[in-house]
């Protein structure tokens, strides 16, 4: 539930971008800077949040970052200008850099080893289910009540989240420091270095297109209402993190692959078929079920290179600055040249980390 509201309030304003950009006068790629701002902040607050902690008690550090989100979400909800609106967004990157480093990996803790697995994916299942209900349900409250009405509700069940952390998870203290030592460690060996890349890719891919997803939409698509279509996309995204929780156990390699070269189709053919309706929807359900399996593939090929904890801060760090490098050139490309030669570019990416992770060594030993 806690990742589930943090991954509704960080994409939020995909579903947004347009009413946002015109309510303080800024153009698209600039009102990119709200999916820029948290990504930013999250790498930087990953690691240092992890290791200020200490031996702090995990669920008292969960609740105190859900208590932070909420006030990030009122805030957003009564700015007077864009630099507020920005200003509340980094609060989020704060919270998803804290909350993830730390929560990502907790799954262990909290069931028996051989549910691990199953756990994981139901923890991960968290992103494409802030797709499936989060983002389609802020739109729609922001059709009705205007954008701002979408950050109240989230703040509302940011305080709901809360209350829940505190009745039903267990006292989790510290099994041991996170060091910054570890980390460099992590990131200096082979498997660390190649998850690294992988994810630098394949994110930078994904957000540098998903993020101005909804001005696609309405210029070369034209539609209206782009709910239908990011509930399409989120339901094909929950189909595929479960698909993918059962096959990285056996396969990561083989199922990384294949999910940046259906990402990177799902892209390339976007201008050509996303001019009607039902090409558009089609495939965005295929885009979808691809990234569904990216984050537990990363995460999982983060946790092959070392301990849970230091491995998941790694993971949370640079999946969130690969967010805000891919909005930001995402961001310079819409406004330089069109949506549609976007989605071309961003299928580059997603080829070129296809052809990283086919040529690398299985972090588990396994072959394609």
């Amino acid at each position: 539930m806690g990742i589930f509201v943090i991954v509704t309030a960080e994409i939020l304003p995909i579903g947004l971008l347009t009413c946002i950009g015109s309510t303080f006068g800024v153009s698209d790629g600039t009102a990119g800077l709200t999916m820029t701002m948290p990504g930013l902040l999250a790498a930087v607050s990953a690691p240092i949040v992890a290791v200020a902690a200490g031996r702090l008690d995990r669920r008292t550090l969960l609740c105190g970052l859900m208590l932070l989100l909420a006030v990030a979400n009122v805030l957003a909800a009564t700015a007077a200008s864009y630099a507020v609106v920005v200003a509340s967004r980094a609060l989020v990157g704060i919270v998803i850099g804290g909350f993830w480093s730390i929560g990502a990996g907790l799954a262990a803790r909290l069931v028996r080893p051989e549910q691990v697995g199953v756990a994981t994916a139901v923890v991960f299942s968290a992103v494409p289910l802030g797709s499936v209900f989060g983002v389609p349900a802020g739109t729609f409250i922001a059709q009705y009540g205007g954008w701002r009405s979408a950050f109240v509700v989230l703040g509302a069940l940011s305080v709901i989240v809360l209350v829940a952390l505190v009745v039903v998870l267990p006292p989790l203290p510290a099994e041991r420091p996170v060091r910054f030592a570890a980390l460099t460690s992590l990131a200096g060996g082979s498997t660390g270095r190649t998850a690294l890349i992988l994810t630098a890719l394949v994110v930078t891919a994904h957000f540098g297109t998903y993020t101005y997803v909804t001005p696609f939409l309405q210029q070369v698509t034209g539609v209206g209402s782009v709910t239908p279509f990011l509930l399409v996309y989120g339901v094909a995204g929950v189909v595929g993190n479960f698909v993918a929780g059962a096959a990285v156990r056996l396969r990561l390699r083989a199922t990384m692959t294949a999910s940046a070269v259906a990402l990177a189709s799902a892209t390339a053919m976007l201008p050509t078929f996303g001019t009607a309706t039902i090409g558009a929807m089609v495939l965005l359900a295929v885009w979808g079920f691809a990234y569904g399996a990216v984050p537990i593939c990363s995460q999982s090929w983060f946790a092959a290179a070392g301990a849970t904890e230091a491995a998941s801060v790694l993971f949370t760090s640079s999946f969130q600055a690969t967010i805000a490098l891919g909005a930001v050139l995402g961001g310079v490309v819409v406004d330089a040249t069109s949506p549609s030669i976007l989605m071309v570019l961003g299928s580059g990416a997603a080829l070129l980390a296809a052809f990283v992770s086919a040529r690398s060594t299985n972090p588990r030993g396994h072959l394609l």
